[in-house]
């Protein structure tokens, strides 16, 4: 079964089309790289879709050994690089740009200085921000973008000049703590040689590992009994960590990190491989960003560090971190959502409702759709299948969205229908999960699923196969079952007799006058798929009172 756990059902969420969008940007001046973000607001789902991406390695944490202080060059870089910033920004209509600082800035004896110079020069304001509130915007970014289903969630975020270790479970967070260990400071506090000597390297774990003892002392106190939290990584370091191992383990670049999960011991060996490399030949590594590779070993190191003292096996990527959780701190305090566990509670569902309102999809008809694929997958558990929760939660995603190819094309939609889901970046959901979704919207029509289909092909696993094969199976019974997309039909009942081979479709219409002919030739139209994946004939009826009269 697949790791994903049911959530609230999607009728409470919001269906209607947003009314308005407001545009906004973050930007975050981190110790390695200044970021931006700028993002489309619907404030009635409320959710955030990201429309443009800005970065510039600039490397504010190179700061004057002697003095502490930001060197004039790399102020000069960073005013000219928030610039550009702003006039992309400007381009989309952004209404406002909230910018923040952390800890380069923060630790520098000419920070302040520098944020005015931001101001007067752009008429930019930026915020300077505690570790300890760069904690907990960090932890609202991975709200926004990954579920915790009130489960205990450890989080650490490697910047380039500080690591933020917090403790969740999508209320209000247990532990928020900042420790001044990064990949760029300590590539500079401690590195001089070039492949790292042996001393220098121990010296390196050492020093990471005594600096994160305090804030993993912290993060461990405030478990309770019981409790075995899943680690999630945020940020550069970690991303790139990430992407080579998903390159070098399956030669694939996936289209999405988030969730993306590799083990401490895959990171050891990539660790030890790494400090035998000089500079330029970590450069060289496929999937190694420009910049990354002079201080990636030092990040490695603190993760590798990290992941030992908190006694976790693994890690899992995600991709939103401190500057989604700048904008979510702005719906917060502009009232666009009224609590962090609204906004966390249903992550998934808005994500797929706001895929549905950008393609258009007629979500009365989504409705019913998955009110009867759920409704026949129900009936039929430990009958004639035996997926669970995590499985009808996929087919319900897939039957909201199995018509969003239409927003191309009518002809071949079903096929469209895969591309736009694989590539709607559905949040909180795997690249797994988003595989089988489209699978499961490719195949509600038409051909079945064949081994040679290059979109079945990329399910890896036998059990996936079958999950898209039995499930779209149902998802056709379903389409068929509001043809018309009128809601003539109310309800159905299944009846199973495995030992005979047959399954008994009970048809409740809507209004008793209705024959509803469309419906039931669609049916039986549709259902030699259904009976040749599950081994079954299949026989309709029409009842003659409508679910008005059933008692």
């Amino acid at each position: 079964m697949l790791n994903l756990v049911a959530s609230a059902s999607w009728e409470s969420v919001p269906t209607q089309p947003p009314n308005q969008h407001r545009i906004i940007a973050a930007i975050d001046l981190g110790t390695n790289s200044l970021h931006m973000v700028v993002v489309k607001i619907d404030p009635t789902l409320p959710a955030f879709s990201i429309i443009a991406r800005e970065k510039e390695t600039v490397r504010l944490g190179d700061r004057n050994l002697t003095t502490g202080e930001l060197k004039p060059e790399i102020i000069k870089s960073a005013i000219a690089a928030l610039g550009r910033f702003q006039e992309v920004a400007k381009t989309i209509n952004a209404e406002t740009i909230i910018a923040v600082a952390t800890s380069a800035v923060r630790e520098a004896p000419n920070g302040k200085d520098f944020l005015y110079r931001i101001e007067t020069e752009l008429g930019l304001s930026v915020d300077l921000i505690s570790g300890q509130e760069e904690a907990r915007r960090i932890y609202l970014g991975v709200l926004s973008g990954m579920e915790f289903n009130n489960q205990p969630h450890m989080i650490i975020d490697i910047g380039g000049g500080s690591t933020e270790l917090i403790l969740g479970d999508s209320n209000e967070p247990r532990t928020l703590t900042s420790t001044k260990v990064g990949a760029v400071r300590l590539t500079s506090e401690l590195i001089t040689t070039d492949p790292i000597s042996n001393t220098e390297f121990h010296q390196l774990q050492a020093y990471a590992r005594g600096m994160l003892e305090r804030s993993v002392d912290e993060v461990l106190a405030n478990l309770e009994l019981g409790e075995s939290p899943r680690l999630v990584g945020t940020s550069g370091t970690i991303e790139t960590l990430a992407m080579i191992h998903a390159r070098e383990k399956s030669s694939v670049i996936p289209s999405t990190l988030n969730g993306y999960q590799f083990s401490l011991k895959d990171l050891r060996e990539l660790v030890n491989r790494l400090r035998k490399l000089s500079n330029s030949e970590r450069a060289a590594i496929p999937g190694m960003p420009d910049k990354r590779a002079e201080v990636i070993l030092a990040g490695a190191v603190i993760l590798q560090e990290a992941i030992t003292l908190l006694g976790s096996e693994s890690v899992t990527v995600c991709e939103r971190s401190l500057r989604e959780g700048v904008i979510v701190d702005w719906m917060l305090t502009h009232g666009l959502i009224e609590d962090k566990l609204r906004y966390q509670s249903s992550v998934r569902e808005r994500n797929v409702l706001k895929l549905a309102n950008k393609y258009h999809v007629n979500l009365e008809y989504g409705d019913r759709v998955a009110k009867f694929a759920q409704s026949l997958f129900d009936q039929t558990q430990g009958i004639l299948h035996h997926w669970g929760a995590d499985e009808r939660q996929l087919l319900w995603v897939a039957a909201i969205l199995h018509n969003c190819g239409h927003y191309i094309s009518h002809s071949s939609h079903h096929k469209h229908s895969y591309y736009l889901i694989r590539n709607g970046e559905l949040l909180g959901y795997t690249e797994t999960e988003i595989e089988i979704i489209a699978n499961l919207a490719r195949y509600h029509r038409k051909s079945p699923p064949k081994k040679k289909h290059e979109d079945y092909q990329n399910l890896l696993t036998k059990d996936q196969r079958q999950i898209v094969s039995q499930l779209s199976a149902i998802l056709r019974l379903a389409v068929a079952l509001d043809r018309r997309q009128i809601g003539a039909i109310a309800q159905v009942q299944c009846e199973c007799y495995p030992q005979l081979r047959q399954c008994n479709l009970l048809i409740f219409p809507s209004k008793s006058d209705d024959d509803c002919a469309l419906e039931l030739w669609s049916l039986d139209y549709k259902k030699g798929v259904f009976e040749e994946e599950f081994g079954v004939k299949l026989v309709a009826t029409l009842e003659k009172s409508s679910v008005a009269n059933l008692s």
